[in-house]
């Protein structure tokens, strides 16, 4: 999973990776001065029980995000929540504010017809043995785009000064006459906020733009190649991507290419947000 967001990993490759083993540490740089220091703590029995005997304070003392990640098909679902339920005890002692993420992971092999009821289930159950933490749940799968929608989630409760960021976003968008602005992070691709000035259906068109953009970062690279800028059309839609803004508008094409010059007049104020 950390592999596929963060080290451009596409999931077949991630067959050959083994297991976590202990702790691994591991540093992201984002959105210019941010850092997002990730703690990867392997999920086997022996290493479970040592966090809590002998690595109890150095893992979870000033802790901002816990995700905890749930194989859907586990076997030893009691052992699952009693480890949980210890980090979150943990967390309680250690650490002020920390947000609480659920992964209910591996949701491809559960039939279709059968993924709603059971994550629903899961969920229920997560939010009640959570108390008095809140936890946010979402269903994963390395196959398709929810790992980008739960790690876009997670990444944008971390920023601070989103909400200043979002309103320069919507000026943003009237400007350009925009129907949505997305702002995606550079290296991984997530999103970390939007504007939306129209109603869509799919709820996770953002997630799909991120892996389609992803998947020809990752072409590129094998070809030593970096692209600046992309731009497609779908059906009656055009979008075009330059630096970390992608925006789409239902309109003509001067329209839309007159608002791709004007990008660089809107940059100083998402870096003065920072």
């Amino acid at each position: 999973m950390r592999s596929i967001i963060f080290a451009n990993y596409i999931a077949r490759d991630t067959r050959r990776l083994g297991a976590t083993i202990d702790v691994e540490h591991s540093h992201v740089r984002f959105l210019g001065n941010l850092v997002l220091n990730l703690w990867d703590c392997g999920g086997q029995e022996a290493f479970m029980e040592n966090y809590f005997a002998s690595q109890r304070e150095n893992i979870f003392r000033n802790v901002a995000v816990l995700i905890y990640v749930f194989d859907v098909e586990s076997r030893e679902l009691d052992k699952d929540i009693r480890y949980y339920q210890s980090c979150l005890e943990s967390i309680m002692e250690y650490s002020n504010d920390t947000k609480v993420f659920c992964l209910i992971h591996k949701m491809d092999l559960i039939p279709e017809d059968q993924r709603e009821y059971i994550f629903m289930d899961r969920e229920s159950d997560l939010k009640r043995l959570s108390q008095p933490l809140e936890c946010v749940c979402f269903r994963t799968s390395i196959w398709d785009e929810t790992l980008y929608k739960a790690w876009s989630n997670i990444v944008h409760s971390l920023i601070p000064n989103v909400d200043e960021l979002e309103q320069h976003l919507n000026h943003f968008a009237e400007m350009i006459d925009a129907d949505e602005v997305l702002l995606f992070e550079r290296a991984t691709f997530l999103v970390i906020c939007y504007s939306e000035r129209r109603q869509h259906n799919d709820i996770h068109r953002f997630e799909k733009v991120s892996n389609i953009i992803k998947q020809f970062k990752l072409s590129c690279t094998k070809l030593a190649a970096q692209f600046q800028t992309w731009r497609c059309e779908i059906l009656d839609s055009q979008l075009l991507s330059k630096v970390l803004l992608p925006h789409i508008h239902h309109g003509d094409s001067f329209r839309l290419i007159n608002s791709f010059s004007n990008n660089s007049l809107e940059h100083p104020k998402f870096s003065q947000t920072f």
